[in-house]
């Protein structure tokens, strides 16, 4: 029932300034692991099961490492803001990818640990009764009575189907696990979903 963020007809565009501003909307979606190859070809992780944030837009938009992930390895390259895409496809379990300018493996070992963002408006359309979660957080999360349970936080992906993480009333982020509210995204419990008045209701009891 929910769906997570993976050619953009514009991908042949010129790079000018309008294309290297920051986009508005954008979402962090995966990240750079490391070159693949010889040929310029790089690994790439994305953040959900479902990749097709990454294969909808050639215009993939980079910022620095942070925490843990590997990091930056600089040769004779900065990071660059854009990335323009020439292919992405399937590799076992993973994906890669190679990109305008960066034809060896040198110049894409540059790449590594990249977080890799994209403009919303660039992603597919969702299939009917399907959500991206990045469209969910932050949504009021009420039920059949009225009663009010929250604020979408996040989602779990539980396998089968996904979980929405939802904060209390009176509680400000971050907020315990044990304080949280958790409600499976399926239609037994969801009864509808609107984006435009930013609200789920759900059949689903305040001491549940």
């Amino acid at each position: 029932m929910s769906r997570t963020p993976g050619s953009d007809p514009r991908a042949s565009a010129p790079v000018g300034s309008d294309e290297l501003a920051w986009p508005e909307d954008a979402v962090e979606v995966g990240c750079i692991l490391d070159a693949w190859g010889v040929k310029g070809w790089f690994k790439v992780q994305a953040y959900s099961s479902d990749a097709q944030a990454l294969f909808s837009s050639r215009r993939w938009f980079l910022r620095a490492p942070e925490g843990n992930a590997p990091a930056v390895v600089k040769v004779n390259k900065p990071l660059p803001r854009l990335l323009k895409i020439l292919s992405i496809r399937e590799h076992g379990e993973g994906l890669v990818a190679n990109a305008q300018d960066y034809a060896d493996r040198n110049a894409a070992e540059s790449l590594r640990g990249a977080r890799i963002f994209i403009s919303r408006s660039a992603f597919p359309a969702a299939d009917p009764n399907e959500y991206y979660w990045v469209d969910l957080i932050g949504l009021s999360v009420s039920n059949r009575q009225g009663e009010v349970l929250g604020e979408v936080l996040g989602l779990i992906d539980a396998g089968p189907h996904s979980v929405l993480r939802i904060m209390p009333p009176g509680l400000t982020a971050p907020i315990k696990p044990d304080q949280e509210r958790l409600v499976p995204f399926v239609a037994a419990f969801v009864d509808d979903v609107d984006l435009e008045q930013r609200q789920i209701t759900v059949d689903w009891g305040m001491d549940y």
